[in-house]
């Protein structure tokens, strides 16, 4: 068995997730519209059912991501060569980055893992198998909010940002231009950002991903009323409220809510609120917007990052971009 040696820095604390959560509650929840920031979905159970989910027949982003990977990932590595550190924001249990530690490790200079999560005991496991796997590789977890990490990414070496599963979806168009300016002034002049993006696609195809017939994604969507039940001391009856899946063709996203079936009152202890439910009145739990090309490629290149290469799955559902600071 390889010895031991990663790191796993703990930047964020329980009490700074619990802090964050109180923080998002009442500020979703008080709201003329009623929304809940997706991130609250994953205790150890929500984190279970995602897993789940990304093995259903209908939850095409997962596999279809990590086809594209294997195939592409000597690709990138080339057009990575230099990078000495990969930094992964949202890793979780790294398993499909696999794909990208090995071809970069065989065909580039790779010297360092950097993991990021939220999770500290997904960093611990992944951060284990990954130092047994690749004993030549120095592996430094961090336990944070991609968010808020960026500005005090380390320096020295080449290094390249990986977020992955389509996870830039969940951000708003203006988030995702302050995730992007951040990506930019974290990076040094040619450092790059690879990004894993879910593409518009037929409807009839992006909305089962979201709303299964197995009934799995709606008992991932109502856990996030669980986290609020066990972290703030709330209410909830989780399944008095139904899971709703829907495609804003507008916004180019799909939206995750829950409605209420009957008039309700929930109390929040730890908040000392109680929130008020009309029947069919919905909360809305997750965006994940979808891509064309063009205009992401425009959004990075506002924000000074070039687009160097881009890969698309043979039915254009899902897109590896890699881009580089200018």
């Amino acid at each position: 068995m390889a010895e031991i040696t990663h790191i796993v820095d703990v930047q964020l604390t329980e009490e700074d997730l619990s802090d964050a959560l109180r923080a998002d509650v009442l500020r979703g929840l008080t709201g003329p519209r009623k929304w809940l920031p997706s991130k609250w979905f994953y205790d150890a159970r929500g984190s279970k059912l995602f897993e789940a989910i990304t093995e259903l027949p209908e939850y095409y982003p997962t596999r279809t991501e990590r086809t594209l990977l294997r195939h592409c990932a000597d690709a990138i590595a080339a057009a990575a060569a230099e990078a000495g550190e990969l930094i992964e924001l949202g890793s979780g249990s790294s398993e499909k980055t696999r794909l990208l530690l090995t071809a970069l490790s065989t065909h580039g200079s790779l010297k360092s893992y950097l993991p990021q999560d939220v999770s500290e005991s997904a960093l611990r496991a992944a951060a284990e198998w990954i130092n047994a796997e690749f004993p030549a590789l120095a592996v430094h977890g961090v336990v944070s909010d991609f968010t808020s990490m960026l500005p005090g990414l380390p320096r020295g070496g080449r290094r390249i940002i990986v977020l992955l599963g389509g996870t830039i979806g969940n951000l708003t168009p203006a988030e995702r231009s302050e995730f992007f300016r951040c990506v930019h002034d974290g990076l040094e002049p040619g450092e790059q950002l690879l990004l894993g993006v879910g593409l518009v696609t037929d409807p009839a195809v992006m909305v089962p991903a979201y709303d299964d017939a197995a009934g799995v994604t709606a008992e991932f969507n109502r856990n996030i009323l669980r986290v609020l039940n066990n972290r703030l001391g709330a209410d909830f009856e989780p399944d008095r409220f139904a899971h709703i899946a829907v495609w804003d063709a507008e916004h180019e996203w799909i939206e995750m809510r829950l409605e209420a079936t009957a008039d309700m009152s929930v109390t929040i202890a730890d908040l000392d609120l109680v929130v008020d439910f009309t029947a069919g009145e919905q909360l809305r739990t997750e965006i994940s917007a979808k891509f064309r090309l063009a205009g992401l490629h425009a959004e990075l290149d506002a924000a000074r990052l070039g687009v160097q290469h881009s890969w698309t799955d043979p039915d254009d559902r899902f897109a590896l971009v890699l881009a580089a600071r200018r």
